[in-house]
């Protein structure tokens, strides 16, 4: 039993493990009960499930409070909801993805999943690294930090860019170097049928699974921006890891509950664009003041309160507008 009590990245290895059973109780509690079999996803079970696993990430802010004090526990639950609001983009390119190849929403469910399942395997990898990183050369956090006041600046005003989808490199590499259908052939990811040329049976990826490749390129590149902005709130690689993946756990049903209204939050990237700076610019104010940190609890309240002023005016700005047809057409045959 010694072996619980071990240090590993900073926390006791019983730790870690309560973290990951608990993740592991969520998943197949979500897919094996709550969700079982293919079906579509209502919005008001999509809000019941968001509202769950909301509730269990602020539940484990208050372990946190319990085993390692206030100021870990005002960090987490600051990387908890800047982590939340950033996948507000990953939910808006999901939407994309799954519209571009036209996935049923009975399918989409399956895709999540295993999406967010890759995920928590990069996220870990990923933080992993940057901790023995930032362990090795603090100076990191101000190339991090520059790095997020850079982000939002080009945030609050450029464009925002419009993605088309199939112009994406990888999508053409995996058309042109392997065999593809655009056909579903149930919830399956890789079928096989006979070669149009041979006539020999080959495996053929399915759009299922292009939509799975894209969504996991898609969150590589989100967490660019979000995992160097929970390194800059702190560097404890628990805090950072389990503030992540408990955002994105929910980041699933959030898609479902919010996909459809996604248009109401046009606006939230000017409140995201202003965070990033916010967040990049602490490192700075705080040695400039003298300060060892930018106070936490600080740090939670001023947080809050720009994503508040966000969405309030998002939701304002876009009464009675409707959603970006981007988001509801259905591509025709043959332009997957």
């Amino acid at each position: 039993m010694d072996f619980l009590l071990l240090s590993f990245m900073g926390q006791p290895v019983w730790m870690w493990l309560l973290f990951i059973s608990l993740v592991i109780g969520l998943l197949v509690l979500d897919l094996g009960v709550l969700n079982k079999g293919d079906h579509e996803i209502g919005v008001s079970s999509s809000l019941k499930l968001s509202a769950m696993y909301i509730a269990m990430g602020l539940a484990f802010g208050g372990f946190v409070y319990w085993q390692m004090g206030g100021e870990p526990a005002a960090q987490y639950l600051t990387a908890f909801v800047v982590e939340k609001t950033l996948a507000m983009d990953n939910i808006f390119v999901m939407a994309l993805i799954f519209s571009f190849f036209a996935i049923p929403r009975k399918y989409q469910h399956r895709v999540l999943f295993w999406g967010i399942l890759g995920v928590i395997v990069l996220r870990a990898i990923m933080i992993f690294l940057g901790a023995t990183i930032v362990e090795q050369y603090h100076w990191v956090l101000y190339i991090f930090a520059l790095f997020l006041v850079f982000t939002g600046i080009k945030m609050l005003f450029v464009s925002e860019e419009h993605h088309n989808i199939g112009e994406n490199k990888l999508l053409k590499f995996m058309r042109r170097r392997f065999n593809v259908t655009d056909d579903f052939h149930g919830n399956a990811f890789i079928v096989k049928l006979p070669h149009p040329k041979t006539g020999k049976i080959v495996r053929f990826a399915t759009p299922l699974l292009l939509a799975l490749v894209m969504i996991e390129i898609a969150d590589i590149v989100f967490a660019v921006d979000s995992v160097p902005a929970v390194f800059t709130i702190t560097t404890d690689p628990y805090i950072v890891y389990t503030s992540n993946i408990f955002a994105i756990l929910g980041l699933r049903a959030l898609y479902f509950a919010l996909a459809a209204i996604l248009h109401r939050f046009s606006y939230l990237k000017y409140a995201l664009s202003v965070l990033l700076i916010f967040i990049g610019s602490k490192i700075f104010i705080a040695d400039a003041l003298g300060w060892e940190k930018f106070p936490p609890e600080w740090s939670l309240g001023i947080t809050f309160a720009i994503l508040g002023a966000g969405v309030a005016y998002s939701i304002w700005k876009t009464s009675g507008t409707q959603p970006d047809a981007a988001l509801t057409e259905k591509k025709s045959d043959g332009h997957h």
